[in-house]
Parts: C-alpha cells; sequence; structure tokens
C-alpha cells in the first residue's frame, strides 16, 4: 500500500470528510460540507488546501518541511508522501485545514445553493504546478 493510499484509508474515516472526485479533473478528493479539503493525485503527492490565513500563520514551518511544496499566491500546499512520517504530518494539516474552513466567514464560501455543487473548490490547486525530487536526489544537487 503506499503513502497516499494509507493516509487516504485514514482520512476517509473521518467523520468531517466525505470522498468524490477532485475538482481539478485528476485524482480523489476528500471534502468537508464546506470546501475540497485534499486532493490526491498520485501515489506520492497530494495537494491540501489550506486557507491564506493559515498559510501565513505555519509558513515559517511548512517552509522547513522536506515534504511540503509552496507555491506562492496559492491556497494549496503539496505534500510529497514518501514515509510514515509525512502521511502523519498530513494528517495533522488536514485537521489545521478543517478547523481553518470552519472559521472562515460565511461570505468567504462559493455562490449557490447548499450541497455539492456549493463546495468552494479555488481554481489552482498545485497539481502540475509543483515537481517534487525524491529527497535523496534533491540533496544531491
Amino acid at each position: 500500500m503506499t503513502p497516499a493510499q494509507r493516509a487516504f484509508e485514514r482520512l476517509q474515516a473521518w467523520p468531517d470528510l466525505s470522498a468524490g472526485p477532485a475538482s481539478c479533473g485528476t485524482g480523489r478528493a476528500l471534502c468537508s460540507v464546506r470546501d475540497e479539503i485534499v486532493h490526491f493525485h498520485s501515489d506520492r503527492d497530494v495537494d491540501l488546501h489550506l486557507t491564506h490565513r493559515a498559510i501565513q500563520r505555519f509558513r515559517y514551518d511548512l517552509g522547513g518541511s522536506t515534504a511540503i511544496r509552496l507555491v506562492p499566491g496559492s491556497r494549496w500546499v503539496t505534500v510529497h508522501l514518501d514515509c510514515d512520517a509525512d502521511v502523519d504530518l498530513l494528517l495533522s494539516l488536514v485537521s489545521i485545514a478543517l478547523k481553518a474552513h470552519q472559521s472562515r466567514p460565511p461570505a468567504d464560501l462559493a455562490p449557490g445553493p447548499p450541497g455539492p455543487t456549493a463546495l468552494s473548490a479555488p481554481p489552482g490547486c498545485n497539481f502540475r504546478r509543483v515537481t517534487v525530487l525524491p529527497r535523496a536526489a534533491a540533496g544531491e544537487a
């Protein structure tokens, strides 16, 4: 079982998340009532939807992790899953994302009727915008 599969199975059991297709068209997503939270694009690469405020709050911690890639201006962070510690990091960040999205003001919600069509999926998750090199190769440059 790949790290992404392990993470997906663990997160899918959370009562605040439900599975569906990713709005970017590639992979599976886990969604809260209000937003898409996680896109699973491959066996190792996952995009996590954080709020701007959460990214700013944890910017230095996120930037210091070899598993995290930030794209300027994006509310998504890419998590590269190589080991169990990366899966644990993702689960912790999903918890932060859920709390951040639940505390967002209602004015930030996507317009439309309640239900799945009202999910806010900001354009431009990081799929195809981030290239993740294996950690060994990244350190040899």
